[in-house]
């Protein structure tokens, strides 16, 4: 199941066949989404207290029975959806109050699950006036909370509850009284609606027909007001032709377009969650976003082990991150002049002349800070899947069926260490939800296990891992390189991470727990095991290199090869009984034929033949004279201005070499950017380590 972004741009009225624009098709689409907001927010404010929210997390009646599913119909069932009464004179069909009940209904779901975590906090509120809990109210705040919430989120509603105490100076209720109503976005949830109301037809492979009633002003008096509207959508490329459309949700967006979240499924492959015999583990990393280390399974019970081949996966960021980075900076210097400029327009108050001065120039910061706060989302979004779709694709060459993710869900930036902050400010959960689903259509298994000690130990001996700058510079502190003095191993330590990940999920796939609302799977055992690094035959791995190579690379142009500029083509080396032919004195030769004798473009444009100084007294190279007293006046550089050249330097027409090209294009076929370097992907056999019951490795036969 997917949701894929569409944009409509136009439509048509069914019964007069009028042609509807974009903006116009706009403004029918906002007098909609205003309309169901208004119910919703209406719903939502009624029913936002604890009595309600606790009937909700019940999932019963009054009667005893089940509610359904579906949120509209489950707040009919319970008496709550005459709460929302549209305005008077305004005629609203049951099917757009269909779709404001259903919003209501997922915005107060959403929000049981957050009155849970701040019910638990409540009742094990530490009695240590600083907010500190004992081993013992830790333990009876875990016994409370569900099994799924992490340290993360019980900091983050800890803090919340805490500023509550320190601004009203005792403890909050519960959620409702903690918080506000949400807010609820201008959309409109088609999904809760019947044929009577919109419909969804699949054209052709490219195109989706939406058949949907429209209100034709902001305040519809009647049925009249409204008309049946014809809009095709452009589907795009990531939904396959076998793919069944469902019907989507309609959202305005700010910029004047139509945004139309198009969900869609299509059958995948089962997946198991254990019986997994090769695996690959990433680690996350601050200049590299994932490092991957495969493994090998080897054994059962207590003779199993990870073997790898010692080949790194790395998909390196750096730019793209340093990128991001500087956007963010910026972005919170943006959103403090803000709110600068706000304070001293309070300040000033109302009739101050500054005041309307001060509000322009907050207004003009804060539309520079949404551009920014866009920008980065876009890129967020773009290097996310760019990572995803490496890794799912070096899954799949190397034939494993599994992919073991490190959780770091508790990882925040504490004090002033800037690598924690960079590193939580990446896009870590989408990225990990991006493998999930692109790893569901393959067919490949993905789990979370345990973060806690895999940067810290050994993969080969489980010892204590020094970690310095660089592996020549191991009598200095650092963080990049890992060192055992144990066992002597040397290597990156997010390669070390990567092995201890993949060595974790191997040995603890029996312990794996399948969330029954998502379907994740999640590993909280943690089984330690060393991993052995075997050799892989060189031979395959560099003929089948060269085969990608040659399969990859684009063909080259039939006919002989031409330079722009050349008025004949290079003559062929001489092969054979012909001899080269000596070349005359430089004396002997004309200045035409002189500079036609240039071997290599990478001779330099002076003559190199010895020359002496007008005196005849010192032989030195051609070029500048060091004897010859220089000009006057100042040294072209350093702000002075170069004079003019005489000469016109002649128009370079050529295009980069065929290499440079190559680069580039790879580059940008395989993650999408160009300044991303990302380790190949390469159809390797995983026929390494030992098999069956023999504990020494087998040499690899040749594909």
């Amino acid at each position: 199941m997917a949701t894929a972004p569409c944009t409509a741009f136009c439509g048509v009225v069914e019964d007069s066949g009028e042609r509807v624009g974009e903006r116009l098709l706009y403004q029918r689409v906002s007098f909609l989404a205003g309309l169901c907001g208004g119910l919703t927010r209406q719903l939502v404010a009624a029913r936002w207290d604890e009595d309600c929210l606790e009937v909700l997390a019940a999932g019963v009646d009054g009667q005893g029975e089940r509610l359904p599913s579906k949120g509209w119909m489950a707040l009919r069932r319970l008496g709550w959806a005459q709460a929302a009464v549209p305005s008077a004179g305004v005629y609203v069909s049951d099917r757009v109050r269909r779709a404001a009940e259903e919003y209501a209904a997922r915005t107060l779901r959403l929000a049981v699950h957050r009155r849970t975590l701040v019910a638990a906090i409540l009742a094990t509120w530490p009695a240590d006036p600083c907010g500190r809990r004992s081993e013992a109210e830790w333990t009876s705040l875990r016994a409370a909370l569900p099994a799924v919430v992490s340290g993360a989120e019980i900091r983050n509603r800890t803090r919340q509850v805490s500023a509550y105490v320190r601004e009203h100076g005792r403890l909050p209720a519960g959620l409702c009284e903690l918080e506000d109503p949400p807010e609820v976005a201008g959309l409109v949830v088609l999904a809760a609606m019947d044929r009577q109301q919109v419909t969804l037809v699949r054209v052709d492979q490219v195109t989706a027909r939406l058949r949907a009633k429209l209100p034709l002003c902001p305040a519809p008096a009647s049925g009249r007001d409204w008309a049946w509207h014809v809009i095709d959508i452009r589907l795009p490329r990531p939904v396959a032709a076998d793919a069944v459309l469902h019907t989507p949700t309609l959202r305005p967006t700010r910029g004047g377009r139509i945004a139309v979240d198009l969900p869609h499924s299509q059958p995948a492959p089962p997946v198991k969650a254990m019986g997994h015999r090769v695996a690959v583990g990433f680690d996350w990393g601050v200049n590299t976003l994932l490092t991957g280390a495969v493994g090998r399974l080897s054994g059962q019970g207590e003779t199993a082990r990870v073997v790898t081949d010692g080949r790194p996966l790395i998909f390196d960021a750096t730019v793209v991150s340093a990128k991001l980075h500087r956007l963010r900076g910026h972005r919170e210097h943006l959103a403090a002049k803000r709110d600068h400029y706000h304070r001293l327009a309070d300040q000033l108050g109302t009739p101050h002349l500054a005041w309307a001065e001060l509000l322009d120039k907050a207004a003009v910061l804060e539309v520079e800070h949404q551009r920014v706060c866009a920008r980065i989302r876009h890129l967020n979004q773009a290097l996310a899947w760019s990572a995803a779709r490496w890794a799912v694709d070096q899954t799949a060459a190397l034939g494993a069926t599994a992919i073991y993710l490190e959780d770091l869900a508790t990882l925040e930036a504490r004090g002033r260490r800037r690598g924690n902050a960079r590193l939580s400010g990446q896009v870590r959960g989408t990225v990990a939800e991006a493998i999930r689903h692109l790893a569901a259509k393959a067919g490949i298994a993905v789990a979370t296990v345990p973060a806690r000690g895999t940067s810290a130990q050994c993969p080969g001996c489980l010892h204590r891992l020094g970690h310095y700058p660089a592996p020549d510079r191991l009598d200095e502190r650092g963080w990049a390189w890992a060192h055992c003095t144990s066992c002597g191993l040397s290597m990156d330590r997010d390669h070390a991470a990567a092995r201890r990940i993949v060595s974790r999920g191997l040995l603890a796939q029996s312990h794996t727990v399948t969330e029954r609302a998502t379907g994740t799977h999640t590993i909280r055992t943690t089984v330690e095991g060393p991993v052995r690094a075997v050799r892989r035959p060189k031979k395959t791995t560099r003929r089948l290199r060269r085969a990608h190579r040659t399969a990859t690379a684009p063909p080259r142009p039939h006919g002989p090869k031409t330079t722009p500029g050349k008025g004949r083509p290079t003559s062929s080396r001489p092969t054979g009984p012909h001899r080269r032919r000596t070349p005359r004195a430089a004396d002997q030769l004309t200045p035409a034929v002189a500079l036609a004798l240039k071997t290599s473009r990478r001779m330099p444009e002076v003559c190199t033949v010895p020359a002496t100084t007008p005196q005849k007294v010192v032989q030195r190279p051609a070029g500048h004279d060091p004897q010859t007293p220089a000009p006057p006046g100042p040294v072209p550089g350093h702000a002075v201005p170069v004079p003019p050249r005489t000469e016109t330097p002649p128009v370079w027409r050529g295009r980069l070499s065929r290499g440079t090209c190559r680069q580039r294009t790879s580059a940008a076929e395989r993650t999408g950017f160009h300044h991303v370097h990302a380790t190949e992907v390469h159809t390797l056999t995983p026929r390494f380590g030992p098999h069956g019951s023999s504990t020494r490795p087998r040499r690899a036969r040749k594909a």
